[in-house]
């Protein structure tokens, strides 16, 4: 976890906003910046972002709802959202996790996301939902 990148704190409550202003985020971060990683899915891998995690709780659309687009890909289980105006990609509700938000580090007020040195690559492309569970067959024989 951060609580700070490059000199800037990461407040416990932080605001978050795309590139024109008109999608604000409130994000619960009392632990600062929590596991920032990259993701090589196809999706990912086009919007470049670092992405981190919050509780659905912990993010709030202050303003713009009405201006958040919803994209969904593949199973459509994961909800990434972006700006109907300028595209920035804001959040998505997590498909390994539905419980949880990724959000675009690089929408932080203040936080430059290349300020962070040796961000982790998630394997997006075999993600863990669509890995085999492993079957336990059992002989009533």
């Amino acid at each position: 976890m951060l609580k700070q990148v490059d000199g800037v704190p990461v407040g416990p409550v932080h605001r978050a906003t795309c590139h024109c202003g008109a999608v604000e985020l409130e994000l619960q971060l009392p632990d600062g910046i929590v596991r920032p990683e990259r993701c090589d899915c196809s999706l990912c891998r086009r919007k470049g972002a670092v992405v981190a995690s919050v509780p659905l709780p912990g993010l709030r659309v202050v303003r713009g709802a009405d201006q958040l687009r919803l994209y969904q890909f593949g199973t459509h289980v994961a909800r990434h959202y972006f700006c109907g105006n300028c595209g920035i990609y804001t959040h998505h509700q997590r498909r390994s996790n539905p419980e949880e938000f990724g959000y675009n580090v690089g929408c932080l007020e203040g936080i430059n996301p290349f300020a962070i040195a040796d961000v982790p690559v998630s394997d997006g492309v075999h993600h863990p939902s669509d890995r085999p569970q492993s079957r336990t067959t059992i002989d009533t024989e």
